[in-house]
């Protein structure tokens, strides 16, 4: 009950912000991802256990900031300039601070990070700067959290078959269908209410439901790779920022590049 009512007093926190800076566009609405970006990052790096290795935490901020920022420009040229940027840059730094033995994981956690949070994350400002942006970005944000919200009471109530239990032994194949069938609802409401045509907007429903679930596996996958229950405090009632991203993260590249398409 008390995790239940952290959770509603977050979101009730949390949306008016996620509202205000989509509705109002640049530059909040870069600001707010950058701000997200930069929490979800370091959240990923403090969950590999001090032992395996040692991220380049300022480092791996940094450039996740400026994909965000590449968004707002249009030469094709900049991203594959920022990933050969990226992953050269950081193995010379290696060479110089990082212990032997610890190098390898050290990168490719540091290169995960960027390209996991950071890259993904930067698609929404992309998704936002298109027509109907405005109203894109809010579609796939609440059809996610429909999914996710759907997922969570419906496991919660009648979840009885675990879905994937070497990865996450609370998803259940109830919580599962509730949330897809949450998402189809929440997508087919916000085609109505923001004027999005209801055809594609059911299908993309359809898209959110499955690629919710696994945006949620990923991360658990990710968290018990390190042995870890949450991703960190910041949010209560959910745990981690990246605990309130995992989905987000792979909704919004499948909305980007479908309406792109």
């Amino acid at each position: 009950m008390i995790e239940l009512a952290q959770r509603v007093l977050s979101a009730l926190v949390l949306i008016p912000i996620i509202f205000a800076a989509t509705w109002f566009g640049e530059p909040w609405f870069s600001l707010l991802v950058s701000v997200v970006a930069i929490l979800g990052v370091r959240e990923f790096y403090a969950m590999l256990p001090h032992f395996r290795g040692q991220p380049l935490v300022f480092f791996g901020m940094a450039f996740s900031v400026l994909f965000v920022v590449c968004s707002h420009f249009h030469d094709p040229r900049a991203v594959p300039l920022i990933i050969t940027s990226v992953v050269v840059l950081s193995l010379v730094w290696l060479i110089y601070r990082y212990r032997v033995e610890n190098a390898f994981v050290s990168v490719a956690w540091t290169l995960g990070g960027i390209l996991y949070i950071g890259w993904l994350l930067s698609h929404y400002v992309s998704l936002r700067s298109i027509d109907n942006g405005m109203e894109l970005v809010l579609f796939v944000l609440f059809s996610t959290f429909a999914a996710d919200t759907g997922a969570y009471f419906v496991g919660k109530v009648w979840g009885r078959h675990l879905i994937a239990p070497l990865v996450s032994p609370g998803k259940t194949v109830e919580g599962t269908i509730g949330g897809f069938i949450c998402a189809i609802a929440a997508a087919y409401s916000l085609a109505l209410i923001l004027g999005l045509p209801t055809n594609h907007c059911l299908l993309l429903g359809c898209l959110i439901g499955v690629f919710a679930h696994f945006g949620d596996l990923v991360e658990s996958l990710l968290k018990r790779s390190v042995e870890v229950k949450d991703s960190g405090q910041l949010i209560p009632g959910h745990g981690g920022i990246l605990d309130r991203l995992d989905s987000v993260l792979f909704t919004g590249i499948v909305v980007y590049y479908y309406v792109i398409w």
